[in-house]
């Protein structure tokens, strides 16, 4: 039997993160894949013959830390050298364009207006940045370098100056709504703006708490919170980060799904002692880190009867209901969106932050809404390979669809939905429906199905004011630690969250290398 140092679960990004830290300070270290390439939902897949796509289609927060930690480059990762603009789509062709540093397409006092917006939002979350890279501490008992750290996040806050802190704590809980309304008129960028706030969870522009900070969380990479495709394409980073583990004497194995995560009550203490892969095969190991979604770690893998009733009660209360269809179209041909020369943008339809609400208000009672909103990539634009020679794939992120249809996900539900999306895209791309070769659906239900993530959700458990900082994913297990000897959590459910940083599976190494 075969004994490693520390067993992975999973090889998405935060998994291979962690392995590669791991195994660079000396550990044997063991990557367990249950899917046939490493990435997860950032893999790529072959969605129709020679058309490929990722289901996270874009970076715009991946750390530098561990690009340079890693040496990622050399490794054959190619960033992308500018990020892409947003594009607010206005049905009439008449769209409003957002970079990094101006809007255009908007009235001259929302055009002015964006500089200032712009350089207080990053100022905010530079501010908060270091802290994203922290372990943050547990609540009561803490050390001395636990409070540290919170003396730290006051000090940055009040290094701002008066002004910028009391702006700071007046906008970081506000409803998107409200932030908009208060810097903007027209209603195109307003939209736009507002969903990088929403995207991904059960939000909507309207719903109060943490929809600005979670904000600030997704600028915290090197283009501010704008997105890129990279010149390798989002697999070249997951391969990079396989090939860095690799290098540094990590194994990974794919086509290995764990079935159970071994428990051992001999010495009289319950400890993580290995893992069980479906195959039958026993692998022992000193830990066992998953970046498996807590709910599944917890109650599939390791089993609620080796657990505190409390404990597991907190987990199996994680709201964990993914809200985010994927639509991938085979093209013909490039898409001729109107108004646009080349739709090579991260393109936004929502008319206005209503679309968002009323969509979210659909979704809430268990249907989605027949004017949906989504947020629309052409990768094959910015990355060689994706399709056959003059040929595209269009990837869309759609906003919000159950993954607990009323009804169930029939093939009359999926059908219904698909042509209700084709229908929209027809509005701004007229033809685009002549173009299709082939598309592709996935709701919440079939992402949780086929890369094995509670609910589909993209962030393994909502990014909420209760389940964030010091409580994500709950207490006792917030600090990549368990209840459970042994056991770490490196994944999107713990701290700071979702999206494709490597930021949870480099604090989790840290953690298990003290």
């Amino acid at each position: 039997m075969t004994h490693y140092d520390s067993v992975v679960i999973g090889a998405g990004h935060n998994g291979l993160t962690c392995a590669a830290y791991l195994a660079a300070k000396g550990q044997r270290v063991l990557v367990v894949e249950a899917g046939a390439n490493v990435g997860g939902l950032a893999a790529l897949r072959e969605f129709h013959p020679g058309f490929k796509v990722n289901v996270a289609h874009s970076l715009n927060h991946f750390s530098e830390r561990v690009c340079a930690d890693l040496k990622l480059e050399s490794h054959g990762y190619r960033p992308a050298s500018e990020a892409m603009q947003t594009v607010g789509l206005g049905s009439n062709g008449h769209h409003v364009r957002i970079s990094d540093v101006e809007v255009t397409g908007a009235t001259g006092e929302d055009a002015a207006r964006y500089p200032k917006y712009r350089h207080q939002l990053k100022t905010f979350a530079k501010a908060l940045a270091p802290f994203w890279g922290k372990t943050m501490p547990g609540i009561g008992d803490n050390s001395p370098g636990e409070l540290f750290t919170f003396a730290q996040l006051g000090l940055k806050l009040r290094m701002l100056g008066k002004d910028d802190m009391l702006e700071f704590l007046r906008v970081a809980t506000l409803p998107m709504r409200d932030l908009m309304d208060d810097n903007f008129e027209n209603e195109l960028l307003q939209a736009a703006l507002a969903w990088d706030g929403v995207i991904g969870g059960k939000l909507a522009p309207r719903s109060p708490n943490q929809s600005v900070f979670t904000l600030l969380y997704r600028m915290c990479g090197a283009h501010d919170g704008m997105h890129s495709v990279p010149a390798s394409g989002i697999d070249g980073l997951m391969q990079a980060l396989r090939s860095a583990a690799e290098a540094a004497g990590a194994e990974v194995r794919c086509n290995a799904p764990v079935k159970r995560i071994l428990v051992d009550g001999s010495s009289g203490e319950l400890l993580a002692s290995g893992v069980e892969l479906a195959s039958g095969e026993v692998i022992t190991a000193s830990r066992i880190v998953s970046s498996a979604d807590p709910q599944r770690t917890f109650m599939e893998l390791v089993g609620a009867r080796n657990l505190e009733i409390e404990f597991s009660n907190r987990i199996s209360r994680l709201r964990c209901e993914g809200y985010v269809a994927k639509l991938h179209l085979a093209l013909n041909g490039m898409p001729a969106f109107a108004g646009l020369e080349q739709p090579d943008g991260r393109m936004i339809i929502a008319s206005q932050m209503d679309d968002i609400e009323f969509a979210f208000d659909d979704a809430k009672y268990g249907g989605y809404s027949e004017d949906p909103v989504m947020e629309v990539v052409v990768p094959s634009l910015h990355q060689e390979g994706l399709a056959p020679a003059g040929q595209h794939v269009l990837s869309a992120h759609v906003m919000y669809v159950p993954a607990n249809l009323k009804g169930g996900w029939t093939e009359e539900a999926r059908l219904k939905l698909t042509a209700s999306l084709l229908e929209k895209l027809e509005r701004y791309a007229p033809g685009i429906q002549s173009q299709v070769v082939h598309a592709e659906l996935l709701t919440p239900a079939d992402i949780e199905a086929q890369y094995h993530v509670t609910g589909g959700h993209w962030h393994h458990t909502e990014f909420a004011v209760d389940q964030m900082l010091m409580m994500r994913p709950t207490y006792e297990a917030a600090q990549y630690s368990t209840p459970l000897a042994g056991l770490y959590l490196c994944g999107a459910g713990t701290h700071p969250g979702g999206g494709l940083t490597g930021i949870p599976g480099f604090n989790a190494a840290r953690e298990i290398l003290k």
